[in-house]
C-alpha cells in the first residue's frame, strides 16, 4: 500500500495496537487509533479517537474521521476482551460474560467492517481481524474467547468470498506479553513471551505483499 494511506486501528491503548499503530504511522501511514483509555492530540500519524468499539456512534465516528483525510486504506480489527478471569470451564461459563465477549470480539468488529466497507473497496483496500490459535484449537478455559475468534475467522473467511475489491486477512499473532495474557494467567510469569512490537514487521510485509485473502500466522 501507498504512503500516505489511512488506517483505523482499534485499540490502540496498549498492547499489539498500540505497537501496530505505532509501526504504521512509522511508514507514513495517517493512522486513527481508538482506545477506551486514549487521550491525547494528534501526533506523529495517530489521530486518537477515544470510545468504545461497541458503541454505534463512536464506530460512525472513526470511519467519518478517517475520511476526513481523503480515504481509507486499512481497517485492523484488534480490539478484543478475553472474558472472566480465571478462565472458567464452559460448564461454569456465564452466558453474560459470554454476550459481552461476542459484542467486542465479534460483533463490533464486523459492524465497524460494514461501514467502512465503500470507502475499502474504493481504495483497494483491506482488513485485517486479529485472530488467536485459541480459535482453532481445544484449550480448556478459552472456550468463550475461542469461540468468539473462530467466528471472526469464518465471518472473515465468508467477507473474503464476497468482496473481491477488497483483501481480507484473519492474522494469529502468537502468545504475546500482553495485558490480556496476563489476565489469561493471572499471578504467572510471561515474561517468556515476545513484545507485540516483535510482529509488526511481519504485518508490515503483509500490507507490502498483499496476498490473497486468508489466515495468517504472524
Amino acid at each position: 500500500m501507498e504512503r500516505n494511506s489511512t488506517a483505523i486501528v482499534t485499540g490502540v491503548s496498549r498492547g499489539l495496537g498500540r505497537a501496530v499503530a505505532e509501526a504504521l504511522a512509522a511508514e507514513g501511514w495517517t493512522v486513527v487509533g481508538d482506545g477506551r483509555t486514549l487521550t491525547g492530540e494528534p501526533h506523529d500519524g495517530l489521530i486518537p479517537v477515544p470510545g468504545d468499539v461497541t458503541d454505534s456512534w463512536h464506530r460512525v465516528l472513526l470511519v467519518e474521521t478517517a475520511l476526513e483525510t481523503g480515504r481509507l486504506d486499512l481497517l485492523v480489527n484488534n480490539a478484543g476482551i478475553l472474558g472472566p478471569s480465571p478462565r472458567p470451564a464452559l460448564a461454569d461459563y456465564p452466558p453474560g460474560a459470554l454476550r459481552d465477549v461476542l459484542e467486542v470480539n465479534l460483533l463490533a468488529p464486523l459492524a465497524l467492517t460494514q461501514l467502512a466497507l465503500p470507502a475499502l473497496r474504493e481504495h483497494g483496500g483491506a482488513v485485517v481481524n486479529v485472530s488467536s490459535d485459541a480459535a482453532v484449537a481445544a484449550y480448556p478455559g478459552w472456550g468463550g474467547y475461542g469461540a468468539a475468534k473462530a467466528a471472526v475467522e469464518q465471518c472473515s473467511n465468508v467477507l473474503a468470498a464476497e468482496e473481491p475489491k477488497v483483501r481480507v486477512w484473519w492474522v494469529d499473532p502468537g502468545d504475546l506479553r500482553t495485558r490480556m495474557h496476563e489476565e489469561a494467567f493471572p499471578g504467572e510469569d510471561i515474561s517468556d513471551r515476545p513484545l507485540p512490537e516483535t510482529v509488526t514487521p511481519a504485518l508490515l510485509d503483509l500490507l507490502r505483499r498483499r496476498p490473497e485473502s486468508g489466515r495468517v500466522r504472524l
